[in-house]
């Protein structure tokens, strides 16, 4: 639900670039946090 908020007001603000530069970073931060957590899983495992 955030990240669809985020992506929406990104696209309003700012220009398609902006917007497009926004989502990748969206994008790479949610990419580290599953890494992170795939890692904590494992430990537990």
């Amino acid at each position: 639900m955030a990240k669809k908020a985020v992506k929406k007001a990104a696209t309003k603000k700012a220009a398609p670039k902006k917007a497009k530069a926004a989502k990748s970073a969206v994008k790479k931060t949610a990419k580290k946090t599953t890494k992170k957590v795939a890692k904590k899983a494992a430990k537990k495992k």
